[in-house]
């Protein structure tokens, strides 16, 4: 007779096919190992020399970055743990735009040391509680070691702009900081309203053309559309502009018709009505004093043919997104319908011409005189794959121009903060008496992956530059830092960051660093894993390559 011994425990409670991990070995541990290997794929891409990753996502794009944020987002993290470190660096980049690498990569450094500290008999509430007391005490004295005077600046004076702005550009685009820092302020502070604080990064806009280089890139102070005007005329100047959501060209009925036609004679007539409906139209259009006509769809032959003969110049814009830029930069309101427009519902540009840009043709929209509300930077380079990487350095500058609209407040870069700090909390964890003082010292220790982390990526030995940077910042110079193009001179590549001009926005490190500790601590908060049985169906067939999932 068989016999069947029935589930019992947690068994007995859950389906028959879950997962249940717990204990230190099989959930902290485990989580721990998953969020070190992620924060190991973006450590190696920190800073200025940060290597770049060549990331192929599931629809077969390929992307070579060093920007942490495009490569978490397209690595696809399905481990529970990892994934809460991916969304803190989501969090930082959604907010700030810039730091997103430092999160990952100080999260996954913090749960590296609080495995040593369990695997020493530590349990993880203490560890929490110790974090929590680190956490609170750095950022009292990162408020101490922000700059004297940059609570206040101005946030049109290009050089006070570009001087915040390079140290984030210069992580992305090493080298090439101080022409593409100079172009993304003169874009910020074009579109720049009157209340900084009202700031919007969507005004800023980025236009890739392939071929030339970096030196040929442009600012304008308007727009660029991709693709040619759609009539005979090239180029307008001084115009007054007409844009129509809906398209140009003769109306259809609403409801369906059938009209009855006996004679030749007839259908001539009916022809000649709807091209006399049609002229009609444009020249209401072109009455009212406009000299472009924008349209959102398809344009008729018939409506070309008369917008050419009362020189209108035509565009066609399929994005409404797009379209809504262009209302904003020229102030023209969108029409329903072709109709004849208001006064009130036309915009004025400056110049609107078709150029040739390396090979592609372009539409660009200039409106030079005050209050244009977008400016668009054009950039040049050999492939695809730097152009996005150009624009993805640009994000981060344009980003960092809204922190500092809202906060200018400054911080020491190139590692200068992030010592000062280890140093000055690894004494506030002497004078803790309880298990939290283990706790926090391996909090401090924690801020060398920065210096650690610049001084391999640029081929430097990483003990020997952190021993001089202690040496330094204990005889009191808290802003001395790695000057990555340091000589063979008395400081070599340990210098006052002051004279280099490296400073970070004091906004950036504050966020960067509470999201790291706070996702850190979530992770340590986990002890058990249970995992349901996956919902059954049909097994996914293999996608052809450049398939969307749907």
């Amino acid at each position: 007779m068989a016999f069947s011994m029935q589930p019992h425990g947690i068994q007995s409670m859950l389906k028959e096919g879950h997962k249940r991990l717990s204990g230190l070995d099989e959930a902290v541990l485990k989580n721990i190992d998953a969020c070190k290997q992620l924060s190991t794929i973006t450590r190696t891409s920190l800073g200025p020399d940060g290597m770049n990753k060549m990331v192929i996502n599931h629809l077969d794009k390929l992307f070579v970055t060093n920007d942490a944020a495009t490569i978490v987002n397209e690595l696809e993290v399905q481990h529970p743990a990892a994934k809460i470190l991916v969304l803190a660096g989501k969090a930082q980049q959604e907010e700030i735009g810039d730091g997103a690498n430092l999160t990952i990569s100080f999260a996954g450094e913090l749960l590296q040391n609080a495995e040593e500290l369990v695997r020493t008999g530590l349990h993880p509430s203490e560890i929490i509680s110790g974090y929590t007391k680190a956490i609170t005490k750095t950022l009292e004295i990162l408020e101490e070691l922000v700059e004297k005077g940059s609570e206040t600046m101005d946030v049109r004076n290009k050089e006070q702009v570009v001087s915040r702005m390079k140290a984030a550009v210069a992580s992305k685009q090493y080298g090439l900081e101080d022409i593409l820092s100079s172009h993304i302020a003169d874009a910020c502070i074009q579109v720049c309203p009157k209340n900084p604080v009202n700031f919007d990064v969507d005004n800023v806009r980025v236009s890739k053309l392939v071929g030339g280089v970096l030196h040929n890139c442009t600012v304008i102070r308007g727009m660029v559309l991709k693709g040619d005007a759609v009539g005979s005329i090239k180029r307008v100047e001084k115009a007054k502009v007409a844009v129509f959501a809906t398209g140009v060209d003769s109306t259809a009925t609403e409801t369906k018709g059938t009209v009855l036609i006996h004679s030749a004679e007839q259908l001539e007539n009916y022809a000649k009505t709807e091209e006399a409906k049609v002229e009609e139209l444009i020249k209401a259009v072109a009455d009212s004093g406009a000299k472009v006509i924008v349209s959102g769809g398809a344009v008729g032959e018939m409506a070309l043919h008369f917008c050419d003969r009362y020189k209108l110049m035509v565009l066609k814009i399929s994005s409404k997104f797009e379209l809504r830029r262009f209302c904003r930069t020229t102030g023209t309101s969108a029409l329903l319908k072709l109709s004849q427009p208001k006064p009130d519902d036309l915009g004025f540009v400056d110049s609107i011409s078709v150029e040739e840009i390396g090979g592609s043709r372009v539409t660009v929209v200039r409106s030079e005189d005050g209050g244009n509300k977008v400016a668009t930077v054009v950039l040049r380079g050999s492939t695809d794959s730097i152009l996005d990487d150009l624009e993805r350095a640009v994000d981060d500058g344009v980003n960092t121009y809204k922190a500092m609209c809202r906060d200018s407040r400054i911080v020491p870069g190139a590692a200068a903060t992030e010592i000062e700090l280890a140093r000055r909390l690894k004494e506030f964890s002497f004078k803790e008496t309880g298990l939290d003082q283990y706790a926090i010292a391996k909090f401090a220790e924690s801020f060398e992956l920065v210096p650690r982390t610049l001084a391999e990526n640029a081929g430097l030995n990483p003990m020997d530059i952190i021993s001089k940077l202690y040496e330094k910042h204990a005889y009191g110079n808290a802003k001395v830092g790695i000057d990555l193009r340091g000589d063979d001179s008395e400081d070599g590549v340990c210098k006052d960051v002051s004279t280099v001009n490296v400073w970070d926005l004091y906004v950036t490190k504050f966020l960067a660093l509470k999201y790291a500790a706070d996702a850190a601590c979530t992770v340590l908060r986990v002890d058990q894993i249970i995992m349901a049985k996956p919902a059954g169906g049909p097994a996914r067939r293999d996608q052809p390559a450049g398939m969307d999932e749907d």
